[in-house]
């Protein structure tokens, strides 16, 4: 989140000063906006251009682009936009060369103006912007390699939990039916056994116990 941010400032800014760069000079006296998109295919000439026929268009595209990128976060549309300003920037500077035998920087403030160097440092910002940009993530589709969620438990522990690997639910269970509890809950169910003989047995409130040799449901004979 915090790369995305900071590209997209990065990129927005590299942006905003290739489109202010038209209007500053570019090569003496005259400023970018004054050259026309056909010149840099055609050649320089001295005719002026109007401002949305200028060099000026397609800058305002990579503008365009590069805003649609951090919008989408698509680091593909803001590393086009940035390619964009410095195709048409080093194409301006080639076809210039052509015309007037190389170019000049001199001190006196003739030759290439500020304005070449704000398109180049536009278009490396916006290049930069898009390295800083972390992109859209996108989800991991399942195949026929994909790792699974957990390791399987080995053979000598197949009751281990994962991915913890703490004792949990048995990975097996078997398949005979579950026995069922006995529905009787009447007297003498509940037995006190010590080993396996009984040896006691729990009355249960409000019955007398039986006495020896007499029938337990029958009353004793006279």
């Amino acid at each position: 989140m915090i790369r995305n941010v900071l590209g997209a400032v990065v990129a927005l800014v590299g942006a905003a000063a290739a489109v202010q760069s038209p209007f500053r000079r570019w090569y003496d006296t005259r400023l970018g906006r004054d050259y026309r998109i056909q010149d840099l295919f055609d050649g320089i000439t001295g005719v002026s251009s109007s401002v949305m026929a200028s060099i000026l268009l397609p800058f305002l595209f990579a503008a365009l682009l590069t805003l649609v990128g951090v919008v989408l976060r698509s680091r593909t549309a803001v590393a086009l936009a940035g390619l964009v300003v410095l195709g048409f920037t080093v194409l301006w500077m080639v076809r210039l060369g052509q015309a007037e035998s190389g170019l000049t920087l001199d001190g006196d403030g003739s030759g290439l103006g500020w304005g070449v160097a704000q398109a180049l440092a536009g278009g490396v910002l916006i290049l930069l912007g898009a390295l800083l940009m972390s992109g859209r993530r996108r989800a991991a589709r399942p195949g026929r390699n994909a790792p699974e969620p957990y390791p399987v438990p080995p053979d000598d522990r197949p009751d281990t939990w994962p991915p913890t690997q703490e004792p949990g639910p048995a990975a097996y269970t078997s398949q005979a039916p579950e026995p069922e509890a006995d529905p009787y809950t009447g007297p003498g169910r509940h037995r006190a056994t010590s080993g396996d003989e009984d040896t006691a047995e729990y009355p249960v409130q409000g019955e007398v116990p039986p006495r020896q040799g007499d029938d337990r449901y029958r009353p004793p004979h006279p």
